[in-house]
């Protein structure tokens, strides 16, 4: 089990985490105001999350949504019958969700390290919360959610494709924030090529291209092992 929502855990303060810490606190509200539900997603999104939760095995699976933010998706995950935990780098984003879905299991806690046993989920959702990840630490990330996951374990990884590093802080400075936010853009075969590095296979990857974005957006889902053939 993580702990009881409300428990901290210790993560790391390099420059990069306090960076993102920093920006995701100064404007928590403002984000949860603006976000409180799935208004940024299209429905082909949406799908991609419904087709991952057909996946997961069992009545009531185990779902870890890592950097859950204001708890926007952990609500979507847990309302489709998901027990849902979150974790999120920022204190503000948890306080965020505490208050707007306190019956979700919230925490502060790093994604490169999750407060979980071994084998114990059954599913881990990062819901464009690589993208502040560096390239040096995504092997981490995804290694980390291998342990967790039981043999059956399904995962899905969303994010903004692209090259390079950016400073996405602009639309944050716009709000108030004075400082940068460094986002790291990664095609999809960039990504999945780290993810089979991890000893994950692929289950079902879908490129979208921009509709009020300005960068394709990608959704990609994994499992610990190969699903199963159906010999007929």
């Amino acid at each position: 089990m993580l702990p009881a929502g409300g428990d901290t855990v210790v993560v790391d303060g390099d420059a990069l985490t306090v960076e993102v810490r920093s920006a995701y606190d100064a404007l928590a509200q403002e984000y949860a105001s603006r976000f409180a539900g799935t208004e940024p997603e299209q429905a082909v999104d949406l799908a991609m999350i419904d087709h991952f939760i057909s996946l997961l095995v069992g009545d009531g699976p185990e779902v870890l949504d890592a950097g859950c933010g204001n708890g926007r998706i952990s609500q979507y995950l847990a309302d489709r019958g998901c027990v849902v935990r979150g974790v999120d780098l920022s204190p503000g984003m948890i306080a965020m969700a505490h208050r707007d879905h306190p019956d979700i299991a919230t925490q502060v806690a790093s994604i490169i390290h999750l407060p979980s046993p071994d084998d114990r989920l059954d599913g881990v959702v990062y819901w464009y919360s690589i993208i502040h990840v560096a390239d040096s630490d995504l092997p981490a990330v995804f290694e980390e959610a291998r342990r967790v996951l039981r043999p059956s374990g399904v995962m899905l990884v969303a994010f903004q494709a692209g090259e390079g590093v950016s400073d996405v802080g602009a639309g944050f400075r716009k709000l108030g924030y004075d400082g940068s936010l460094t986002r790291f853009n990664r095609t999809a075969e960039q990504v999945w090529g780290q993810l089979t590095l991890a000893g994950f296979c692929e289950e079902a990857r879908l490129v979208r291209r921009p509709i009020t974005e300005k960068n394709d957006q990608t959704f990609q889902i994994v499992r610990t092992s190969p699903p199963r053939q159906d010999i007929r």
